[in-house]
């Protein structure tokens, strides 16, 4: 990758729009230069939550300090692909447009290969080294360790220098050295998040969608999946249906099982689904017995292997 169009995202989340003319007069606060997620999902009541998915504006999200690479730029936009999340779409990432003014260059980022602090709790508050509150950062936000202070670990972020709270966060060794843990541990990861509202292209602990929810659980496991759920469900380890263990991702198809994937959920195990369902409802663990999800349930993925955990 050229150096000089890799950027980071300098915004706690940003929202990977389908164009640069997608996002709407009510979708300001996702846009500008300073991000204000809740806010804007507060104001986005049922149906402008809904054409995000139906009018076909956004694809995906990136968190704070996400590498991406810049391919063009229009009217203040860049477009982009997001390395971190596998596409079908572009061999090199997960394709879509960023307002600029939410990227960041910073060519020395991950240069020297080292410790990396990667967000464990549900959202964690970002300081400066004077201790003001700079911003919330996203479950599974990952940023290079200067130092571990005991309660507090020095981090950099892509203007500077921060501080998270120990309790908020793991250090692994480097940021492709996440732990890879079992299926068990992958539930666990999204029965945290019980109650969050689903969000089409969601790929924070603000809402994800059905496929970012299993991405993110999945990546906070130490797996790195496809984004989509039709691509999780061609990649992976094949289960059959009748050996199905906590923390495989099950598919489910149109025309009962025999048309096109749409959706994808976790087994949670003793024959319950925990997935994020879709616009207007909440992430939920559900029996899948007497619902469509049992009739349109065609695939099971393993991404996970056995661990001492």
């Amino acid at each position: 990758m050229e150096s000089n169009n890799l950027w980071l995202v300098n915004v706690p989340v940003a929202t990977l729009w389908t164009s640069y003319d997608s996002a709407r007069e009510i979708d300001k606060e996702a846009v500008s230069g300073i991000v204000n997620l809740e806010s804007w999902l507060e104001k986005l009541s049922y149906e402008p939550r809904l054409s995000l998915c139906d009018d076909n504006l956004v694809q995906s999200q990136v968190l704070f300090g996400q590498e991406v690479l810049i391919m063009d730029e229009r009217d203040g936009w860049a477009h982009v692909v997001v390395p971190d999340q596998p596409s079908g779409k572009d061999e090199r990432g997960y394709p879509g447009w960023i307002p600029k003014a939410q990227l960041i260059q910073q060519s020395d980022w991950y240069k020297k290969p080292g410790p990396a602090s990667v967000i464990t709790a549900k959202k964690a508050l970002l300081y400066s080294e004077k201790n003001e509150k700079l911003m919330e950062l996203s479950y599974q936000t990952m940023l290079p360790v200067i130092e571990d202070m005991v309660d507090r670990i020095r981090v950099k972020t892509p203007t500077g220098i921060g501080i998270l709270r120990a309790e908020d966060v793991a250090v692994i060794s480097s940021e492709r050295e996440v732990p890879k843990r079992n299926g068990t541990a992958i539930v666990a990861a999204g029965e945290q998040f019980i109650g969050l509202p689903y969000l089409w292209g969601g790929m924070s602990s603000y809402g994800y969608d059905c496929s970012g929810f299993s991405y993110n659980m999945c990546r906070a496991n130490g797996y790195i999946i496809p984004r989509d759920a039709h691509e999780q469900a061609a990649a992976g380890k094949n289960v059959e249906l009748s050996e199905i263990q906590p923390g495989d991702l099950l598919f489910f198809a149109y025309e009962e099982g025999k048309g096109r994937i749409h959706h994808v959920g976790i087994y949670y195990g003793d024959g319950k689904l925990l997935h994020s369902p879709n616009t207007g409802k909440n992430i939920e663990v559900i029996p899948l017995e007497g619902t469509i999800y049992e009739k349109e349930l065609c695939a099971a993925r393993r991404y996970w292997i056995d661990t001492e955990e």
